[in-house]
């Protein structure tokens, strides 16, 4: 596959969303200019998580926007606090949700307790106010669910599959679980990790093996 062709696909894959070294600040400013007028605000921790459940709701043929449903990138788990006390009364009159990853599970409960959003003490009761934790991370969930083969298919289709066997026969690589192959592939990539967060979930969307975490975050709002 040529470069051209390369760079359109990866072109498509973000189209609407921001990327380069300012799209954290960026994401979370967009959003929050919606949430004066929202009625659900969808806390994540990052953008990758915010293109995963956006596309995951146009698959249900949902409108987000029309809904005034708006998914909020915080900048990490440790924002959420700060993040609920400058909502203000804001909190109170939106319904509230969120998405965090397994080894951040405690610093959103944490971040809830402390801004009196609820008083949850296991994962149950993070999911009856709306949480919903992924394991380890929503990355990890997607791989699974598209499985390996399946994942080395849509590396091919986007022109990525060499890069991805170079990554491989590196001798820290080598040998390794292939999911921890592929987690490091998209980490390790100019705009790979928010690219492929749309491309996984059609993947996974397509045979309906979305995440239970997405899945029952989309159902609660």
């Amino acid at each position: 596959m040529d470069v051209t062709t390369r760079r359109e696909l990866a072109r498509r894959a973000l189209d609407g969303y921001v990327s380069g070294p300012a799209a954290p600040v960026r994401a979370t400013a967009h959003a929050l200019a919606k949430v004066d007028n929202a009625v659900t605000v969808v806390l994540v921790e990052g953008i990758s998580d915010q293109i995963a459940l956006e596309t995951a709701a146009v698959g249900r043929g949902r409108d987000l926007d029309a809904e005034r449903v708006v998914i909020v990138p915080i900048g990490g788990a440790h924002a959420i606090g700060p993040f609920l006390t400058r909502l203000g009364p804001l909190a109170n009159r939106v319904r509230l949700a969120g998405l965090c990853d397994l080894h951040e599970e405690e610093v959103f409960r944490r971040g809830l307790v402390a801004t009196q959003v609820g008083s949850p003490r296991t994962r149950t009761d993070l999911e009856h106010l709306g949480f919903y934790v992924c394991v380890d991370d929503l990355e990890d969930e997607l791989l699974r669910a598209v499985g390996t083969a399946g994942v080395e298919a849509l590396f091919d289709s986007q022109g990525d599959l060499g890069s991805f066997r170079t990554l491989q026969s590196q001798p820290a690589w080598r040998g390794r679980e292939p999911v921890a192959q592929m987690r490091r592939f998209l980490g390790s990539g100019s705009r790979r990790k928010l690219r492929y967060a749309r491309l996984l979930v059609d993947t996974a969307a397509s045979r309906g093996a979305l995440p239970r975490p997405l899945d029952a975050l989309l159902t609660a709002i």
